[in-house]
């Protein structure tokens, strides 16, 4: 049996929700753009632990990297298990298997992974030091706690937008007032130490939009998410904003989205903490 530092402090809900203009990001997302930093260190004989693996993209190419290893793939959220295992099973990928967890509290005995990966994780999460220090302690001596998150308060873009200031203040104000961070990236050096890692290599990665397709996905993915997705009712709902403001800032997205001008970086911290015991 596991032995859990700590019960359960899960506080957070979730701001995006499962939406197909979300979806349309997260199945986007590969090992090769969004865990770079972690792929040196795999060898093919890892055990794996995926946290927060949403519709399984990134979930997929692990276990493919991992041919003679396992990866466990696990999320909150019930429904979208459902399509990670379809990701897999399309990939025909035979050395993955799914569940239902919280990170606040993995049922997973001490020291079961040679790997255990979050991306876009701590930043929803209600307590993100005690989800690293769960992380760690299902991690084996040797292995890795592999952590990336976004800093939305360090999104960039050109030209300058009224409206997409307004969108990062809202967005910022909807993901703190449902309990968690949206500026991760630049805390997660400072939460591993918290959490009593000490071996911790702490990079940055960016993810880029400015040709005209990227320029069209990102801020459609953007707009759409501002009108029809779990956030946009949070958003009203919560008192941050009114349909009518959450349409200028749709309408924001897409004129920014055609302009050839157009720029966008999002900016991403990481961490690759070996544990030393």
């Amino acid at each position: 049996m596991p032995t859990s530092q700590g019960k359960p402090q899960e506080t957070a809900v979730y701001t995006h929700g499962h939406h197909e203009s979300v979806l349309r990001s997260h199945t986007w997302r590969t090992a090769a753009n969004s865990a770079a930093y972690l792929l040196g260190s795999l060898k093919p004989h890892m055990k794996i632990l995926d946290i927060g693996c949403g519709p399984g993209t990134i979930t997929a190419d692990l276990a493919a990297l991992v041919p003679d290893g396992h990866v466990t793939a696990v999320d909150r959220a019930p429904g979208i298990l459902e399509q990670a295992r379809a990701t897999a099973a399309e990939r025909g990928l035979t050395n993955v298997d799914f569940a239902v967890a919280d990170v606040h509290a993995l049922d997973f005995p001490d020291d079961t992974f040679c790997v255990v990966h979050a991306h876009q994780v701590l930043q929803h999460v209600g307590d993100p030091v005690q989800a690293l220090r769960e992380m760690k302690r299902v991690t084996k001596r040797g292995g890795y706690i592999a952590v990336r998150e976004s800093d939305y308060a360090a999104m960039t873009w050109y030209p300058a937008s009224e409206g997409l200031d307004d969108w990062l203040d809202l967005y910022q104000r909807v993901a703190r007032a449902n309990g968690g961070e949206p500026d991760a990236g630049r805390r997660l050096k400072s939460w591993a130490l918290r959490a009593g890692l000490t071996d911790i290599t702490a990079s940055s990665g960016t993810w880029t939009y400015s040709t005209a397709a990227e320029r069209e996905w990102w801020s459609g993915l953007w707009a759409d998410r501002t009108l029809e997705s779990a956030y946009a009712g949070r958003a009203t709902e919560g008192g941050h904003a009114t349909a009518a403001q959450l349409a200028a800032v749709s309408d924001a997205w897409r004129e920014w989205g055609k302009r050839e001008d157009g720029w966008f970086c999002v900016l991403h911290g990481e961490i690759l903490c070996r544990k030393d015991g």
